[in-house]
């Protein structure tokens, strides 16, 4: 099998080569000149939320690293710790070199973000040794943290990889801060390029039972996603040296493996007694695109839409995420490996690295609600979260012609070298008549019930759709009013009122 490993550690170097980097300096970010830099402190201004830009060359630089705020955000993990959303996310930026540490921000409304700092002031060494003594040498970065707290302890679980197949650790450091001080503990779970685990040792997240079981998930192509039992009381595993078991894959298309599969995340919600595996598949800079599962146990089996085990030899949904372009803008790709959280007051959230169409080396990090459908399925928005006031919707505001997006997919099977095209679902123009039609079809009806859009269709199709209020970021509109659903076969469906 491709080395996926050698691929991810090749791709993080390109950000020296590509895309206007005649705007950004390159640095020279070791251990010993991070210390050194100077650092331009940005001028203390009101925020402006139109100042937040797709692109973002003239901040990319190291140097500038305060004004980073949405940008150069890649695998983020997010939890809210008192009055603040912190962000912890992997070790890449556009166009530099970067010191590794994992990037920590925080926010008090999911919009306006503040660069806090680094986890790590010095490399982890346990997990740097343990892929040295195999022969490897670790990348100079980490990736794909998860952070939790415990008690009064907060945790946060790395991963650490190499260009020898397989080669990776997920180690964990602790701390009595979310901004730290963090002291590496140890590793959790390792892989190496022998037959001991059939997957890669990074993409970590965790979920607490309400017995106080700990498991965590991880896992990144080769063989699927992995659930291993935890140490409540360490935080590593119950086990010495256990692996744990497959607990979700992918399918064949004409005898190719899909092994783009990794980027676990797992909530319980308690409203609907479920859990949820969200899980991402393709290549992350172009076709990256996040699909569910649910189950009764956190040790699974979870099912997808078609009520199928997500561990069987199959592509699964629903996809609630995927790459997409509304009008007036360039699209967003590598929508892919996310964060979902909630407020503490029962909302939820998803959190994800997004790139833009027009140069797909940027990394921005997009924020949307979650909602759940009548039968139980998350579903998001398809705007980025603005804190926009929820004012009444009304059957005549629904009425008029929007911008609506099918979230199709086509399977490619491979990585980087295969998947070059992201695959835009593009929005197309659909309208809610004010006389009830749709499209001017007399025959497809629509009615409105606060908050839920209900569309039947001539030929027997009936879906809901759930409208609110969000900004139009293509347009820099502060509120427009928005849709999402899934469709009777579970494909996701977006809309966004024009104004």
């Amino acid at each position: 099998m491709k080395n996926i490993n050698r691929s991810k550690g090749l791709f993080m170097s390109l950000f020296l080569a590509v895309g206007l980097l005649s705007a950004c300096k390159k640095e020279n970010t070791g251990s010993k000149s991070t210390d050194t830099v100077v650092v331009k402190q940005p001028a203390t201004t009101a925020f402006d939320i139109n100042s937040i830009n797709d692109t973002y060359a003239d901040v990319a630089s190291f140097a500038t690293y305060q004004q980073w705020t949405v940008y150069n955000v890649h695998d983020p993990s997010i939890k809210k710790f008192g009055d603040y959303y912190y962000s912890y996310s992997t070790d890449v930026a556009f166009g530099t070199d970067v010191r590794p540490g994992l990037q920590i921000r925080k926010s008090k409304d999911l919009v306006q973000w503040q660069y806090v700092g680094w986890v790590f002031d010095a490399f982890p060494a346990k997990g740097a040794a343990f892929i040295k003594n195999l022969g490897g040498t670790a990348f100079n970065a980490l990736w794909a943290p998860y952070v939790m707290k415990v008690g009064s302890e907060y945790r946060l679980y790395y991963s650490l990889s190499s260009a020898v197949p397989r080669l990776s650790v997920i180690g964990m450091a602790t701390a009595t801060s979310p901004e730290g001080p963090w002291t590496e503990k140890d590793l959790v779970v390792t892989s190496a390029n022998d037959a001991s685990i059939q997957t890669n040792a990074i993409d970590p997240t965790v979920i607490v039972t309400g017995s106080g079981e700990q498991y965590m998930y991880y896992g990144s192509a080769w063989d699927g996603i992995y659930i291993l039992k935890l140490n409540p009381t360490t935080g590593l595993a119950a086990a010495s040296g256990d692996k744990g078991k497959r607990i979700a894959n992918r399918g064949f298309t004409a005898g190719k493996y899909n092994g783009n599969i990794e980027a676990a995340e797992v909530i319980y919600n308690p409203d609907l007694k479920k859990y949820f595996l969200f899980i991402s598949y393709d290549w992350l800079q172009t076709k990256y695109n996040v699909r569910v599962g649910r189950g009764e146990s956190p040790t699974g089996p979870f099912y997808d839409y078609k009520g199928h085990d997500l561990n069987t030899n199959e592509d699964h949904g629903p996809m609630i995420l995927a790459p997409y372009q509304f009008a007036n803008q360039s699209g967003w790709q590598g929508t892919g490996h996310c964060a979902v959280f909630d407020d503490g007051n029962g909302q939820y959230f998803m959190a994800h690295q997004a790139r833009p169409g027009v140069n797909s080396y940027y990394m921005d990090l997009h924020v949307r609600k979650i909602s759940w459908t009548a039968e139980g399925w998350p579903i998001v928005s398809p705007e980025r979260y603005a804190n926009v006031a929820q004012m009444a919707i009304t059957a005549a505001d629904v009425a008029g012609t929007y911008e609506k997006i099918t979230l199709n997919y086509h399977v490619v099977p491979g990585y980087a070298d295969e998947q070059v095209s992201p695959d835009f679902q593009t929005a197309v123009s659909f309208t809610l008549d004010a006389s009830g039609s749709i499209n001017g079809n007399a025959g497809d009806k629509w009615t409105y019930s606060a908050p839920w859009i209900t569309l039947k269709y001539n030929n027997g199709d009936t879906y809901k759709l759930k409208a609110e209020r969000e900004r139009d970021w293509e347009n820099k509109i502060t509120s427009t009013i928005i849709f999402t659903g899934l469709d009777n076969a579970g494909t996701a469906i977006w809309g966004k009122k024009k104004q």
